[in-house]
């Protein structure tokens, strides 16, 4: 792709209209019963939530008309921590959005929707809003005139068309394997609820045992790291941040020196080891961030603990399952024993191994649980296999995107 195929130009020259959303307050409400109605907020955009888990509200015809989404729309979060983040619609929604969004309309005859929304994933669209959102203000906040002034390269349609249709691509077989991934952990919590979880008091007392932790696992706790150990590159470590609510994720992770990473290698986490956060937030919303979240680690490789991580080392193999913990540490019922039973210190919330020792668990017979460690390992090397394509497939689009968007790639 020669230069002369393409301009510069600013999301002014490319924009319709630009303007914030409704106000929560007077013009839409979220209310707690289903108004036909649903209002997109910052929350939704940022923890990536589905049509289905967002808000309804309550809205007049007029506004409605004004702030209904539509396919296209582009939306941008414009103020708060999570500042620039932005979603595209893909359809027609019975939905509005609030003030904390700028909805940008572009001409379709000059940009590919989807090829500007590529833009806005890059990091010179995150530079941009660093400069001109967070300044000296303690909350960052995205006024439009500056968000307008972001420059982009704009090849022709044709090309833009390709670029965008090569991304896509790319993101589809993403979410087909998250898609995947979330089949495959219902599958994997159905057959725990049926083989694991005794019907009534009269199952209860055949076979079934109520024993504490201590029984069957020792704890083992993470490197207290120094902040001044953390480099841009090297040897990755594992903090609260990558342990989710049943899985262990890859991304955004931080890193030591090899001269640190010696002084902590007994602190190496070994391939399928369960981990626990025993530091995290309490009920706010958002599980992916509450204290005791469980997750296996599926990776091979070098990979060291950080402190308030834990691994809980299963003691016999025999009599007791890390598939087992995984479902059943992870359920609703565990999740709020942990965090109902945590300290907080400094607004932060934290359990202890003597907690987690003294946890009492049902066990189900022996025969039952073998049965369904069988059954869940097959599900979850399926589990495995997914996520590390989705971490294959998204490191390509990630280095491909500014590539393709700067012209670097000829297509």
């Amino acid at each position: 792709m020669s230069s002369n195929q393409s301009e510069i130009v600013s999301l002014h020259d490319i924009t319709l209209s630009a303007n914030t959303g409704l106000d929560a307050i007077k013009r839409a409400p979220i209310v707690e019963f289903d108004s036909g109605i649903k209002c997109l907020r910052i929350q939704d955009i940022s923890q990536s939530k589905k049509f289905e888990d967002w808000g309804f509200c309550e809205v007049n015809e007029k506004n409605f008309l004004s702030f209904q989404l539509k396919q296209n729309d582009i939306i941008i979060a414009r103020t708060g921590e999570t500042v620039g983040v932005n979603k595209i619609i893909l359809s027609d929604l019975k939905s509005v959005f609030n003030n904390g969004l700028i909805r940008l309309r572009i001409n379709p005859k000059k940009i590919n929707p989807f090829y500007l929304f590529y833009n806005l994933q890059n990091i010179d669209f995150k530079n941009h809003i660093n400069g001109v959102a967070r300044g000296a203000s303690t909350q960052p906040n995205l006024r439009i005139e500056a968000l307008l002034d972001f420059k982009i390269n704009l090849p022709t349609i044709d090309i833009q068309n390709k670029i965008a249709k090569i991304l896509s691509s790319l993101d589809s077989k993403i979410e087909l394997n998250w898609q995947t991934i979330k089949t495959l952990r219902e599958l994997s919590k159905s057959l725990f609820l049926e083989i694991c979880v005794p019907k009534n008091a009269e199952e209860l007392q055949d076979n079934w045992v109520v024993s504490k932790l201590s029984e069957f696992v020792e704890i083992k706790n993470g490197y207290a790291f120094k902040g001044t150990d953390f480099i841009d590159n090297g040897i990755p470590v594992i903090k609260i941040k990558n342990v989710k609510a049943g899985r262990v994720i890859l991304n955004n992770l931080s890193y030591v020196s090899r001269e640190v990473a010696d002084k902590a290698k007994r602190f190496l986490i070994k391939q399928n080891e369960l981990l626990i956060t025993m530091s995290g937030n309490r009920h706010d919303g958002n599980p992916e961030t509450w204290v005791g979240k469980v997750g296996i680690f599926h990776r091979d490789g070098e990979y060291l603990l950080n402190q308030r991580v834990s691994i809980l080392n299963i003691i016999d193999e025999n009599k007791m399952s890390r598939y087992f913990l995984s479902e059943l540490l992870s359920s609703e019922e565990f999740q709020s024993y942990f965090i109902s039973n945590a300290t907080s210190s400094g607004g932060q919330a934290n359990i202890s191994p003597d907690l987690i020792y003294n946890t009492e668990i049902i066990v189900p017979p022996i025969e039952q649980l073998h049965k369904f460690n069988k059954l869940a390992k097959e599900i979850y090397n399926k589990i495995f296999a997914n996520e590390l394509e989705v971490e294959t497939l998204t490191t390509l689009r990630d280095t491909l995107l500014p590539r393709l968007i700067k012209g670097e790639i000829e297509i």
